[in-house]
């Protein structure tokens, strides 16, 4: 089955009910040492002094509920993932809003690279968090030296094809793997003069809304064509770019007025 990887978002919804996070029961379990060093880390940074924690994990006075919530992590309730991310991304994507058997398509296709447990399926149960891709954690160092190693791994073992959403902070988290059958998609917005620019929120919002198409094509999505064919479905006009380097990925540019 096709694979695709998100970011994850800054914005989260505390979950309700009494489930808990389980590493156990995450995807890719050989990451568990290292999700444990880093819940350990950020736990321990965020029942610290909090002016440190502000700087480390990027955030204002006004902001201090993210760190009482990093205190809680392994006793607050969890969700599935996709109910815990509320970026504009998943807003698009709606997944709520979904069939069961939708939801069952999406969530066995879709991962998340997130700064605290690396590579997870976007069904894995979480609790909300505050960690940035960015972050460099006391005792643990960047983000992207815990776990690009290990999830670039976990994605050259792949043989399907591979569409990476991530944006770039997410990417140095687990870089593709030379050689992988893998598709970036780039997304333009058309200005009123000049060529298309990057317009986050928009890029963001059509990012959603393309997984939520790949979700309901009838066929499924094994190679580059296939996508490009569904994204253009809904009114883009799409560039397919091959690499000039062998192994590297294919470039999608996915040129929107908004969708």
């Amino acid at each position: 089955m096709t694979m695709v990887l998100l970011p994850p978002s800054e914005g989260k919804t505390s979950a309700t009910g009494k489930s808990k996070l389980n590493l156990a029961k995450l995807a890719f379990s050989q990451q568990n040492d290292s999700r444990e060093r880093v819940l350990n880390s950020l736990t321990a940074l965020s029942l610290g002094p909090t002016a440190k924690a502000r700087t480390v994990l990027g955030i204002s006075t006004k902001q201090d509920w993210e760190i009482e919530r990093n205190q809680q992590l392994l006793k607050a309730p969890a969700a599935p993932a996709w109910q815990i991310y509320t970026g504009v991304l998943y807003e698009a994507l709606a997944a709520e809003s979904m069939s069961a058997a939708r939801l069952k398509k999406l969530t066995d296709m879709t991962f998340i690279q997130s700064a605290l447990f690396g590579l997870i399926s976007l069904g894995d149960v979480i609790p909300a968090y505050r960690l940035s891709g960015d972050c460099v954690l006391p005792k643990v160092g960047s983000m992207s030296s815990v776990w690009s190693r290990m999830c670039t791994q976990i994605l050259a073992e792949r043989s399907d094809l591979v569409i990476d959403f991530r944006s770039g902070t997410y990417v140095k988290l687990g870089p593709l793997p030379i050689g992988i059958n893998s598709v970036v998609p780039k997304i333009l917005q058309r200005m009123p003069s000049g060529p298309p620019k990057v317009v986050s929120h928009h890029n963001k919002a059509t990012k959603g809304r393309i997984l939520r198409a790949i979700v309901e094509a009838k066929s499924g999505i094994s190679n580059v064509d296939q996508l490009a064919n569904v994204i253009a479905s809904l009114g883009a006009d799409v560039d397919v770019i091959y690499p000039k380097k062998v192994g590297s990925p294919v470039t999608l540019n996915v040129v929107v007025d908004v969708l």
